[in-house]
């Protein structure tokens, strides 16, 4: 067996390890709330069932964790929103680092971290499915866009909603939602660059 292929098998068994993460549904059964988490037992109040069994993801030594998201989704939603697919894979990069099973502390859920009201709103039905979080993301995204027509302000109406933004007649002050807009303005162009070499 070859020096290259020893080294290979090692890495293979000994370099990367595989974790879970499931989510859960979890209710309130006084109040009727329903929150979802990827953390069993937090809230004792409630009974929480699994919602979704993640499979098996890899982690790299490095913590890199590399999820089953198709590159040319980006491209066939953002056409069919007439958006840039560099600035679709912007938001979903600060938005859940392209983790589709991505659960917020705010209830925020998937791949394009939508509250359960707007997936509703834009028609998913599952979160955390990819594809769908991605296609329902653009939707309630270009509205936004059409709205606002700033490509600043539909970012920040994106992550502090609408109604903050109509409210503060432009970015709120909320700091979050400033280094959000900077955060994804970085990484849309630096995608976007990456498209044109």
């Amino acid at each position: 067996m070859s020096l290259i292929l020893r080294i290979f098998i090692f890495i293979l068994f000994f370099g990367i390890s595989s974790v879970y993460a499931d989510i859960y549904r979890c209710e309130d059964p006084q109040t009727g709330e329903v929150i979802f988490t990827n953390f069993k037992g937090i809230f004792p109040e409630k009974i929480c069932q699994v919602y979704v069994r993640e499979p098996k993801r890899f982690i790299s030594k490095n913590n890199s964790v590399y999820y089953n998201i198709d590159e040319r989704w980006f491209h066939e939603v953002a056409q069919n929103f007439s958006l840039d697919p560099a600035l679709l894979k912007a938001i979903a990069k600060v938005e859940s680092s392209f983790n589709p099973k991505a659960v917020s502390p705010k209830g925020a859920l998937g791949l394009m971290q939508l509250m359960p009201t707007t997936a509703e709103l834009v028609g998913v039905g599952n979160p955390f499915d990819p594809l769908e979080s991605l296609r329902g993301g653009a939707l309630y995204f270009k509205k936004l866009l059409e709205e606002f027509k700033d490509l600043k302000l539909a970012l920040a109406a994106y992550n502090a909603g609408p109604e903050k933004v109509r409210i503060y007649r432009g970015i709120p002050p909320y700091s979050e939602t400033q280094q959000y807009v900077r955060n994804v303005l970085y990484y849309y162009n630096l995608f976007r660059s990456s498209n044109t070499q």
